[in-house]
């Protein structure tokens, strides 16, 4: 049957027109039926359906129309058998080209570490293209760096109340700690005026690269400002955005290619780097000052642990020669908003040239519906849980403790039968940074009520995984297997063995999908 016309439910079988006729003649000589014995004028009107294909012959039709007519109809069905060929044939041909390729979603909230734990697998995976990339992470950098700078002397030198929540690692404020504080910061001292002064050039390095990297139209890392609980490294970018240009930029410089586009972003990244090298002495005089590191304790702030904090290399990154490590671009701090799309060319094992497409999307919750139309024709799901977040809370949502956010993220994920069939990988991250509250003495059972072990890494990452693999089960359409990690995504060396890991998983879930094994 042809499918095009049967599509448009206009199609008829056909052998309809002689059984139609048939019909006509079966009803001229029933005896019990009067209408039919009255004359042709006065007998009722045939009722011919509509939307019929072919279409029935008209009463009054002729040898000579009849054959017109159906050499109309077999000319229409060879024009619909031969579209119905061509969809079909760019079916198979787009089903062969996604063969070769192999699609991962990263999910997790914001702050998760989902970036991060791309650029771990580009750094592993595809390195070449990583290095090509430098000048882009460069300014990154460069812009973590300044706005550390500038919000550190936005802090101390405002006479205004400032925030009370400890910017930890995550620089997300913890449960009891998130409301401002009401005592006034000291007034600016010598120092600090002399170092506000000294770095003023910052604040327009900080407009150039805001400008060419940023979401935002502007910075406003002011200490009064309703965002101080945000991290002061943060820089944010729109799925799209055209931020990579400065990739483009060193690809046209080689390729002797100039825009006019490229040549102006160029000359003002350049200048902005130019003003972070001439302000390097001053910036690593005012971090080392101890009358600095004084009143970011009295003001509660620790910003070491920060992703994206670089004052304590300033000497090296702020050098006009500077060149990013792997070690610099991992702990570069780039917020998503919306999706970005990364392909990654494989350059190393039996997967080389293969294309694996990333789709790295905001994880905040007013951003989560946009995950929906990349559950479609997906590999796997690569979830990314904070196990640092268990006494901290949503920065867009100081009612929501983060740890239960991600079981009920979590628990959302698995239940939807759009990804019934895809590969689900659960990687607890950020280990380090649990290690170090635990230690520290924060009590994990204050703020997770059913955990009853001891308040040691090892035990409460057991309840973690145990605690996931529960949902996973409980909510999964259908049975599948479940593969958790625990990563730090920080550090290159304990991620490498994880990364292999699910590498080999992911190839031979997508051997398997091909029935090659």
């Amino acid at each position: 049957m042809n499918t095009g016309l049967a599509a448009l439910n206009c199609y008829r079988r056909p052998d309809a027109e002689d059984e139609h006729e048939d019909a006509m003649k079966n009803t001229d000589n029933q005896a019990g039926s009067s209408s039919w014995r009255r004359s042709p004028a006065t007998r009722p009107a045939l009722q011919i359906p509509e939307n019929v294909w072919p279409p029935y012959p008209p009463p009054d039709e002729n040898e000579l129309d009849k054959a017109v007519r159906l050499e109309e109809e077999r000319e229409a069905k060879r024009i619909s058998d031969a579209i119905d060929r061509e969809l079909e044939s760019e079916r198979q041909a787009l089903r062969r080209e996604r063969k070769g390729e192999v699609k991962l979603l990263l999910l997790g909230q914001s702050e998760s570490g989902k970036s991060t734990m791309l650029k771990n697998f580009q750094i592993h995976f595809a390195p070449n293209a990583l290095r090509a990339e430098s000048d882009a992470w460069r300014a990154v950098i460069h812009l973590n760096l300044v706005r550390s700078v500038n919000y550190i002397l936005d802090v101390l030198t405002k006479p205004s109340a400032s925030p009370t929540q400890t910017q930890t690692g995550d620089a997300s404020p913890t449960v009891p700690h998130f409301t401002r504080r009401l005592s006034a910061t000291p007034q600016p001292n010598t120092d600090l005026r002399r170092f506000k002064l000294a770095l003023s050039p910052l604040r327009q390095v900080e407009v150039i690269l805001t400008r060419h990297l940023s979401a935002d139209d502007l910075p406003n890392m002011s200490a009064d400002s309703e965002s101080v609980h945000a991290r002061a490294t943060d820089v944010t970018i729109r799925g799209g955005h055209a931020w990579r240009a400065l990739v483009r930029q060193r690809q046209e410089r080689e390729g002797k290619q100039h825009s006019r586009y490229s040549e102006g972003l160029a000359g003002e990244v350049e200048n902005a780097r130019q003003i972070v090298d001439a302000c390097r002495e001053e910036i690593v005089t005012m971090w080392t000052s101890s009358g600095v590191q004084a009143a970011l304790r009295d003001e509660g702030i620790v910003l070491e642990d920060q992703s994206g904090f670089f004052l304590d290399n300033a000497e090296r990154v702020t050098q006009i020669s500077y060149e990013p490590t792997f070690d610099d671009i991992l702990r570069a701090r780039l917020q998503t908003i919306g999706v970005e799309e990364h392909h990654l060319i494989m350059e190393t094992g039996a997967e080389n040239g293969q294309n694996w497409i990333f789709y790295d999307v905001g994880g905040a919750k007013g951003q989560r519906a946009s995950w929906v139309p990349f559950f479609d024709d997906v590999n796997a799901i690569i979830f990314l849980c904070s196990t640092a977040g268990f006494n901290e809370v949503l920065l867009e949502d100081r009612s929501v403790n983060r740890l239960l956010d991600s079981f009920n993220t979590w628990k959302t994920i698995c239940a939807s039968k759009l990804l019934a069939a895809v590969q689900f990988i659960l990687l607890l991250n950020k280990t380090d940074l649990l290690d170090a509250r635990l230690k520290m003495g924060v009590h994990f059972s204050d703020y997770v009520k059913s955990f009853k072990g001891e308040n040691t890494t090892e035990q409460v990452i057991d309840y973690l995984k145990r605690k996931f693999a529960a949902i996973h089960h409980h909510h999964s359409p259908q049975p599948r297997k479940l593969h958790v990690h625990t990563t730090c995504a920080i550090n290159i060396n304990t991620t490498s063995a994880v990364l292999m890991h699910i590498r080999d998983t992911i190839l031979i879930n997508h051997l398997a999908a091909m029935q090659i094994i």
